[in-house]
């Protein structure tokens, strides 16, 4: 039985727009920092990060993808809180397979990051564990308030059935 339906395939080029409501701020950039144990001074000290050319302190480079700053919805039953295509496929798991990451410039304080996902690709390929599975491609853009892009995430997820399909 073929997982990638005709209505799976009408999700294809989709998008979802979250646009930030507030300025992405010090406290959640040394958060975050803290949360990475990353000790570095360009993201807590404004004098050392003038000092190396930028305007003010600056983000971690993966906080703009992983910020709940456009947040839109209240945490669902795992406490995920971020986008979500929810596709019509039922008894698969979701697997995150992987990132990959294009940062244009740092993010500041006084940021205001607005992301647009898109849903490039839906494909079946067979699976390990035999049957098929589905590989799901989105890219996410980044902007800040001026309509400049900051980031790029492409990201795969894999849904797999949990029972192997034939």
């Amino acid at each position: 039985m073929a997982l990638l339906t005709d209505e799976l395939k009408r999700w294809i080029g989709r998008e979802a727009h979250y646009p930030a409501h507030e300025e992405l701020g010090r406290a959640s950039i040394r958060y975050f920092a803290l949360a990475l144990d990353d000790a570095n001074p360009l993201y807590v000290d404004d004098a050392y990060a003038r000092q190396a050319g930028y305007p003010s302190l600056i983000a971690p480079p993966t906080l703009v993808v992983e910020t709940c700053q456009y947040a839109h919805r209240r945490p669902d039953e795992t406490g995920y809180i971020g986008h979500e295509w929810h596709l019509p496929v039922q008894g698969c798991r979701l697997i995150r397979a992987g990132n990959d990451y294009e940062f244009f410039r740092p993010v500041l304080p006084d940021d205001r990051i607005s992301v647009t996902w898109t849903l490039e690709d839906i494909a079946e390929r067979p699976s390990s564990r035999g049957g098929t599975q589905l590989f799901v491609r989105s890219v996410a853009r980044y902007r800040d308030d001026k309509g400049d892009l900051v980031a790029i995430n492409r990201e795969t997820i894999v849904l797999q059935p949990l029972e192997p399909n034939a």
